[in-house]
């Protein structure tokens, strides 16, 4: 008889996917862009770009910048706005048996509000990301994801107009990640991402100026996998919620080690951009981990962290 395939199948607060491996957004385009070079089918979900209530061009060039184990990002959320995104782009990700979620921002609680109104409407749209590391103008561009109220105040505006699953996105710039992410289950969210970038910053030192126009940007990579790897251990302790881990992740065994530390699915992201077949690799190595160890479903890694006392 041979012997049972092990179930990588996840539930991430009613979301439920095949494997637990996502897409990160801003990495993955419109999921499109990457249609040649992987089977979108097997994906556990797309994430697609931040999308917004109107097309934004970004943040002048340079927007990019190689670092030591990463790289620094500037892209301004450049996007072509939500109502554009569900006329043309997420008619072809309905073709797949994969669920779409789409990342969302704005600039104040009203706009992410009407956001989650328009996605509430869309029956190709599984879930909803917030991202609350975006600047809240009406607080003199404060993050939202800095404040527990602001963090709290978005998600309960966000959950009282959509009925799907709601993931909201933790900024890591912060002295307290456990009090934001108690913030957005109280008020609502099914499940917590994290972590997104780590503001940083580069120079040329050749002409004395900043490497980006935007003089800082996100450091991503596998240089902040460390730091993320301890946030969502300390966050999986903290909530009930589901946490999906990202940040550095490049192989099955750094997936492995948000898994085990507590998170329930992982998200990939900067390791698109050098081998973008990543993904199905680290599903590969996933399904081959648990067949050596004899273990017969994902959900026994989640939060098997071996503590000495």
């Amino acid at each position: 008889m041979a012997p049972l395939t092990p179930s990588l199948a996840v539930d991430i607060g009613g979301l439920k996917m095949k494997t637990p491996v996502m897409t990160a957004s801003g990495t993955f385009g419109y999921g499109g862009e990457f249609r040649d070079l992987v089977d979108l089918a097997r994906l556990g979900a797309i994430v697609v770009k931040g999308l917004s209530l109107r097309p934004s061009p970004g943040n002048p060039p340079p927007r990019i910048v190689e670092t030591p184990c990463g790289m620094l990002n500037a892209i301004g959320l450049e996007n072509i706005g939500i109502e554009a995104f569900c006329r043309t782009r997420l008619k072809f990700l309905a073709k797949f048996d994969t669920p779409v979620v789409v990342n969302l921002y704005g600039q104040d609680v009203a706009e992410y509000a009407a956001l989650a109104e328009i996605v509430d409407d869309q029956a190709d749209i599984a879930a909803l990301e917030v991202n609350i590391s975006c600047p809240n103008v009406k607080a003199g561009g404060m993050a939202f994801g800095v404040d527990p109220r602001a963090a709290a105040d978005v998600t309960g505006a966000v959950r009282r107009r959509t009925g799907k699953p709601l993931i909201v996105k933790l900024s890591p710039n912060v002295s307290d990640i456990t009090e934001i992410a108690r913030a957005a289950a109280d008020a609502g969210a099914d499940a917590v991402s994290l972590i997104n970038t780590i503001t940083g910053m580069a120079v040329n030192v050749d002409t004395r100026r900043p490497c980006l126009a935007n003089i800082t940007g996100g450091l991503s990579g596998p240089a902040i996998r460390p730091v993320a790897v301890r946030m969502v251990w300390q966050v999986a302790r903290a909530v009930s919620i589901p946490v999906v881990g990202l940040g550095g992740i490049m192989s099955w065994r750094d997936a492995l080690e948000f898994i085990i530390a507590g998170a329930t699915a992982v998200q990939v992201g900067t390791a698109n951009f050098i081998n973008p077949r990543a993904t199905m690799e680290i599903i590969d190595g996933l399904s081959a981990y648990l067949q050596r160890h004899d273990l017969q479903d994902i959900a026994q890694l989640v939060g098997s962290l071996v503590v000495d006392p």
